[in-house]
């Protein structure tokens, strides 16, 4: 089973992007492995929160992600398509 970071653990990641000066999404999204190796006590399990915080920061899942939830519009629309038989 794949280790979930918990929510302090994304934090943490978080406050570290903040201090190296990635603070926009748009940084967060340039950042490569070269870029992420650049920044101050950053771990393996770290590289891993930040690849989750780009992916879904793209796909405009970040608030989810961080709550450790799901996105409640893709579940209600499934819902629906199996109310109305679709």
């Amino acid at each position: 089973m794949k280790d979930k970071a918990t929510f302090q653990n994304k934090v943490k990641v978080l406050n570290k992007l903040f201090d190296s000066g990635c603070d926009t999404e748009k940084k967060l999204q340039q950042l490569d492995m070269e870029a992420i190796l650049k920044i101050p006590n950053i771990t393996i399990p770290d590289m891993g929160v930040i690849m989750e915080l780009q992916k879904n920061t793209k796909s405009g899942k970040l608030f989810s992600y961080l709550g450790g939830g799901s996105d409640e519009a893709t579940k209600m629309r499934g819902k629906e398509n199996e109310a109305t038989g679709e």
